[in-house]
């Protein structure tokens, strides 16, 4: 085992542990899904789940359910009347999801939408708290501008793979690496967006959080 492997092993040992319901939403997801590794897991799942309990949002937008791990895992710190609205726009994998919401005991908080997010925020009558993008990458600046005035002033906004398994700095991108590309014209916007207060965290692959002055 290398140091890096350590170090991660260590930082799991010393954060709580992850629940027996998203232990086997994980253990699901990597035996039916192709690309198990889109799920957030237990570290960043834990990271959702703290960062909502300082925030105390009632209202979430989630921008990519997947299998539904990362609204799980946030459901469990909203208030008894908090909604999390999150949007797939894969309807294969949705089953599993709202499965796992069922036997979560959070199927109440938790409203999925199955469809294209650029088509269904602008149909939201909803001011969020916060909101979490974590779908298609080419597409992170339209979900951030859709979304922006949706959010509460003083809300937040939270980008998933800002870092992109180090693809951000590498010299040699090629032209038809348009995911890379839509991740960096992400963050570059986002950092210069003067209406916001940003920082990246290097939690998984990365996590940008966003503050709306």
């Amino acid at each position: 085992m290398n140091s890096k492997e350590e170090l991660d092993r260590y930082i799991l040992n010393h954060t709580e542990s992850e629940s027996e319901i998203l232990k086997s939403l994980w253990r699901e997801t990597n035996v039916k899904i192709y690309h198990p590794r889109q799920l957030s897991g237990h570290l960043q799942g834990k990271v959702l789940e703290m960062l909502c309990h300082m925030i105390k949002p009632k209202n979430i937008l989630e921008i990519g359910t997947f299998t539904g791990y990362s609204a799980i895992s946030m459901a469990k710190a909203l208030p008894v009347d908090g909604t999390i609205h999150t949007i797939e726009i894969n309807d294969e994998i949705t089953e599993i999801a709202e499965s796992f919401f069922e036997k979560s005991g959070y199927s109440h908080k938790i409203q999925l939408y199955v469809g294209d997010a650029l088509e269904i925020i602008p149909t939201l009558n909803i001011s969020f708290d916060l909101v979490f993008i974590d779908a298609d990458k080419i597409h992170y600046i339209d979900y951030y501008e859709l979304a922006f005035d949706k959010v509460k002033q003083g809300g937040f906004i939270i980008a998933d793979n800002v870092l992109w398994s180090g693809k951000v700095v590498e010299n040699d991108l090629r032209n038809n690496d348009y995911f890379t590309k839509g991740i960096i014209a992400f963050n570059n916007h986002v950092h210069n967006d003067t209406r916001v207060q940003n920082v990246l965290f290097p939690i998984r692959d990365g996590l940008m959080v966003l503050r709306k002055k």
